[in-house]
C-alpha cells in the first residue's frame, strides 16, 4: 500500500516489485500498463486508508504510422500528421468511474497528435510534464538519434502540481478538477530506448507532499525496465519471451 501521508522508499521499492511481477504475467505493454495504473489506482491511500487515486492514466509516444488502425482514425489534424508525427497514446487507465477503466472508452485522450513543438506546447500538461521532465519538446516531437542515447540513460524528474485547483497546467478545471475533488497531480516516466516518452499521471484527491512525489522517481525507472522487454514499435502487440516469463 502507497500511503500518501507516510510514503517512504520501502514503499516504492515494495512497489516496484508490483511493476516487475506485472511484466511476468503481461504479453503485451499495454497489458503491463494496465497492471500498473490498476495497481496505483487501488494501492494509493490516504491517511485513513482510504482510496487516494480519482484516475491514473498511462500514456506513451508512438508515430502514427505505427498506431493501430482504429487509432489511427480518431486522429483529426490530418492536414498536419505525417507517417513520422509522434503521437501521445493512452496505453491504461483505471479510474473511479466505469468509463475511466477502459481505454477505448476514452472520450478525447486516447491520442493527441504531436505534430510539432509548437501544437505540443499549446496543451499546458502536456507541455508542463515535459518541461518538468527536463526534457525539450523538441526531444519528444522530433527525436534525434544522435543525443537519444544519452537522454535514454538519464533519470527524470517528477512533474507536480500540489494544488490543482485553478492551476494552468490542469485543464478541465469544472468538468474534472472541481466535481471529483483533484487536489494534487504526479506524473513520473521517461524516455525508452526507442525515443518514445512514457508518462503515468496520478490524479489525486489528497495533497502530497513534494517530498513524497519525488519518490515516484524511483518507480519510474522500475516501470521504463518493464516496458524495455516488449517490441519498439507496437505496445498493443505481444511482447519477447523476456516479457513473458516470470
Amino acid at each position: 500500500m502507497l500511503r500518501t501521508t507516510t510514503l517512504g522508499i520501502k514503499d516504492v521499492q515494495r512497489a516496484a516489485e508490483e511493476v516487475h511481477h506485472a511484466a511476468g504475467r503481461s504479453t503485451t505493454m499495454e497489458e503491463c500498463a494496465r497492471e500498473i495504473v490498476r495497481f496505483l489506482y487501488e494501492q494509493t491511500t490516504d491517511e485513513a486508508g482510504q482510496r487516494a487515486s480519482a484516475l491514473v492514466r498511462c500514456f506513451k509516444t508512438q508515430s502514427f504510422a505505427e498506431l493501430p488502425s482504429d487509432l489511427q482514425a480518431v486522429v483529426t489534424e490530418r492536414d498536419s500528421v505525417t507517417a513520422a508525427t509522434k503521437c501521445l497514446t493512452l496505453l491504461a487507465t483505471a479510474g473511479d468511474e466505469p468509463a475511466w477503466n477502459s481505454r477505448q472508452q476514452s472520450a478525447a485522450h486516447k491520442v493527441i497528435p504531436l505534430p510539432s513543438p509548437r501544437i505540443a506546447a499549446r496543451s499546458p500538461m502536456i507541455a508542463q510534464l515535459i518541461h518538468q521532465f527536463g526534457l525539450d519538446i523538441n526531444d519528444v516531437v522530433n527525436p534525434r538519434p544522435e543525443v537519444l542515447l544519452n537522454l535514454h540513460e538519464r533519470a527524470y524528474n517528477v512533474f507536480y502540481v500540489n494544488n490543482a485547483l485553478d492551476s494552468p497546467h490542469i485543464p478541465a478545471q469544472q468538468q474534472f478538477v472541481v466535481p471529483y475533488g483533484i487536489k494534487s497531480v504526479i506524473g513520473f516516466g521517461g524516455l525508452l530506448a526507442s525515443g518514445d516518452l512514457f508518462a503515468i499521471i496520478m490524479f489525486l484527491k489528497v495533497e502530497i507532499p513534494k517530498e513524497k512525489a519525488e519518490l515516484f522517481q524511483l518507480l519510474a525507472i522500475s516501470v521504463k525496465t518493464a516496458f524495455t522487454h516488449y517490441a519498439w514499435g507496437d505496445p498493443f502487440a505481444p511482447g519477447s519471451v523476456l516479457a513473458t516469463q516470470g
